[in-house]
């Protein structure tokens, strides 16, 4: 495995892709109190204590493995959302080494513009390439079309269903022998 690195800045040809940091707190708090954003992430907003707490956890999953953890991520109109490259954890992710975990959360004004996309597969580019991983998934509720039709388009295959916390969840997978997606 290629020797791991601090977490970069990261560009694709509409986004800067920046490591999460303390001054990106109220851009969290915004996203995460729109009830639509997260419709399929608990079906509520987010009160302001939620996301400091969420923020607080973010940061710490980026200091966990040297080159992962959270990105934020801004277009020529501002901010667009967020994307995740970070170390497996909870009940239905078992840490193993080699593995991270991918995912998104766009501000609603950037749905359908090819924004997560655009995120994700430099993610998984970096993953692969500077970081030498041999496995990236994502999982999402079974009912997340969107979120299922972006896995799919970025080269991620369908593993598993399963239940988590009382309702069904799916994951999807790429390794560096998944055929890349354009």
């Amino acid at each position: 495995m290629i020797e791991r690195m601090a977490q970069p800045t990261l560009h694709t040809p509409r986004l800067t892709l920046v490591p999460l940091a303390e001054e990106h707190l109220d851009l969290e708090a915004e996203l995460d109190a729109d009830p639509e954003v997260m419709r399929y992430l608990g079906g509520r907003a987010h009160t302001r204590a939620e996301v400091e707490r969420s923020h607080r956890r973010r940061l710490a999953a980026a200091a966990k493995v040297p080159g992962l953890g959270f990105w934020v991520g801004f277009a020529e109109d501002g901010f667009v959302g967020w994307w995740i490259l970070q170390p497996p954890h909870g009940p239905d992710q078992p840490e193993v080494a080699g593995e991270a975990d991918l995912g998104y959360r766009l501000a609603r004004s950037h749905w359908r513009r090819g924004y997560a996309s655009e995120g994700a597969r430099e993610l998984i580019r970096y993953g692969f390439t500077d970081l030498g991983l041999d496995r990236i998934f994502a999982q999402t509720l079974a009912v997340n079309a969107a979120s299922r039709a972006t896995m799919t388009s970025v080269g991620l295959t369908f593993v598993r269903e399963f239940l988590s916390s009382g309702q069904v969840e799916v994951e999807y997978e790429i390794t560096p022998a998944t055929p890349a997606s354009p």
